[in-house]
């Protein structure tokens, strides 16, 4: 059984061994006993935390969801509620002081009520509000229970036997939650818009002179009779435009507060994008990098497509793979370990420490009881990427990595435009949604723009916007019970420190940006900024307002 000391039992602890420690130092047997005293009282509070904790769990202390449904599809910045059941079986009232929901970082999850006391086989109403800040798979997996047998001294985690799964989709492909896969869909353009290129059509384009071949059909008879020469129609193709979304998913990009990181914006501003074009009836089509390519989705239209681009979006950020994670396999196995145990029958007992590969196993078969289905992430071993794929499919979180790859990056940028631009069908469109290259790759990627240009492609790019996740106001971690708040003098004391630091980084940003601005634009790309709420903002457009993605048209195709 995992107990885990609250603070004030770590500071209790510590200042037991602090007395001990003064009174070997002066020979007072006063002071000696004093802090054996001490340290025994959070002895006996473990213990008595032991004893409440097991007879807890022997009685069948449980919480259950209240329907059986498993996994909710939501957008991003929206709040569900979800009812679930605290059950005891015991023959006695368990009261708790503190039950708070172990979850994904990328949830803000909140517990009605926080604390109470469930009594003899009874249920306990718990109302679990979950705030959806961040885009991807996310889960609810497990709650921390602290008795009131030692209050205040120890911690009990428990966690659900039936986890709980949060999939948080980009706000403006929210329709394409409520549409099924397959056949046709109400979202779609019937048809596309009557572009510059000649063939069938009902647009007139022009009168020509008849020339061999020319069917009799589209002979224009009067003006040949005005003319005194043999004329033809020539009508616009009516043709949908191909568009390419190029995103860059670098874990450097999540970096910023919750919601307001650059990758969050990035990821809503392809997802606009994305729907404004399907809506169209236009070819979408989806490469995803990072240092190195992740997803990569040919143009077609259609709601199967918009639905391979929603799922895209929400898995390729993901930093789960052993390239992206700050977590090695033994710290991937720990949280393997303690989530997993409460939900193996046996409660893992028969693996042995250090016996990877049988939790590896015991994972494996474990899995079908998850929320979500993941394909097998990158790791350095196949044991490696067994237990990685064991979070993803429970939707528990693996930290990004702090080291950047800007250099792979950027060469990977470089490739995957030059693929779109040797790619058939010839696109029309290209958004790049991305860092700009490192300097030593501008000359690459000058040749290449200058390529899809002179094969008549529009291409934009939107820079990644630091300013909301560096401007005030700060919001404070909220204290737990255990911790002391912070007065407001000393909260105030470091709000120009903050603003100091911010300041910086923003104008260190904005030069670095500017200076790649103005290379891009020489290259003929329209460059803009991604801004929340906002579609990109082309440096030759007026300013635009409104839903992300909702703005004003896109360029249309030369």
């Amino acid at each position: 059984m995992q107990l885990y000391p609250t603070r004030p039992a770590a500071h209790l602890a510590i200042a037991s061994i602090a007395v001990s420690v003064v009174g070997v130092v002066t020979s007072q047997a006063a002071i000696i006993a004093w802090g054996g005293a001490l340290l025994l009282a959070v002895a006996i509070a473990r213990a008595v935390t032991l004893v409440s904790v097991a007879r807890i769990r022997a009685a069948g202390f449980e919480m259950l969801w209240s329907h059986s449904r498993r996994m909710v599809r939501t957008v991003r910045g929206s709040q569900i509620e979800i009812e679930a059941e605290v059950r005891n079986r015991d023959t006695l009232a368990a009261r708790y002081v503190k039950l708070r929901a172990l979850a994904s970082p990328n949830l803000d999850v909140r517990l009605d009520p926080p604390a109470g006391e469930v009594a003899a086989t009874g249920r306990l109403k718990v109302k679990v509000t979950v705030k959806t800040p961040r885009v991807g798979q996310h889960g609810v997996y497990g709650l921390a229970l602290e008795v009131r047998g030692a209050p205040g001294m120890f911690e009990v985690p428990l966690t659900f036997a039936n986890p709980y799964g949060i999939e948080v989709a980009p706000r403006p492909m929210s329709a394409y939650l409520q549409v099924g896969r397959g056949g046709p869909s109400l979202l779609m353009a019937p048809s596309g818009r009557a572009g510059r290129q000649r063939g069938d059509g009902t647009s007139l384009r022009e009168l020509r002179e008849h020339m061999p071949g020319d069917p009799f059909r589209r002979i224009a008879w009067k003006a040949t009779a005005k003319r005194g020469k043999l004329l033809v129609r020539e009508f616009e193709r009516e043709e949908r435009d191909v568009v390419w979304i190029v995103l860059d998913v670098s874990v450097e990009l999540w970096s910023g507060p919750l919601g307001r990181a650059p990758l969050d914006l990035f990821i809503d501003e392809a997802a606009a994008y994305a729907s404004r074009h399907l809506t169209r009836g236009d070819r979408v089509g989806l490469a995803v990098f990072a240092n190195g390519p992740r997803v990569t989705l040919a143009p077609d239209s259609g709601s199967q497509q918009a639905h391979k681009i929603l799922h895209a979006l929400l898995t390729a950020g993901a930093t789960i793979d052993a390239s992206r994670s700050d977590l090695d396999e033994l710290d991937v196995a720990v949280r393997v370990i303690e989530h997993l145990r409460p939900l193996d029958d046996r409660g893992l007992s028969d693996v042995r420490r250090g016996d990877l590969d049988k939790l590896a196993q015991r994972a494996d078969a474990t899995r079908p009881r998850a929320p979500f289905r993941v394909k097998t992430p990158e790791g350095r071993t196949p044991r490696d990427a067994a237990l990685r794929r064991y979070l993803a499919c429970f939707g528990i979180d693996s930290p990004p990595k702090s080291t950047s790859d800007r250099a792979l990056v950027s060469d990977t940028l470089i490739k995957t435009i030059t693929s779109i631009a040797q790619v058939r069908p010839r696109p029309s469109l290209v958004h790049v949604l991305a860092s700009p290259p490192d300097n030593g790759y501008m000359p690459q990627l000058a040749a290449t723009v200058g390529r899809l240009r002179r094969l008549g492609t529009v291409v934009s790019w939107g820079l990644p916007l630091y300013d909301p996740g560096l401007r005030p106001p700060w919001v404070a971690r909220v204290p737990t019970d255990d911790e002391i708040e912070v007065g407001a003098s000393e909260a105030t004391s470091l709000d120009p420190i903050a603003t100091q630091a911010a300041e910086a980084v923003r104008i260190r940003a904005r030069v670095a940006q500017k200076r790649s601005e103005q290379v891009l634009m020489k290259m003929g790309i329209r460059v803009g900024h991604v801004r929340p709420g906002f579609r990109v903002q082309d440096k030759h457009e007026p300013e635009a307002g409104g839903e992300t993605g909702a703005a004003s048209p896109a360029p249309r195709a030369p």
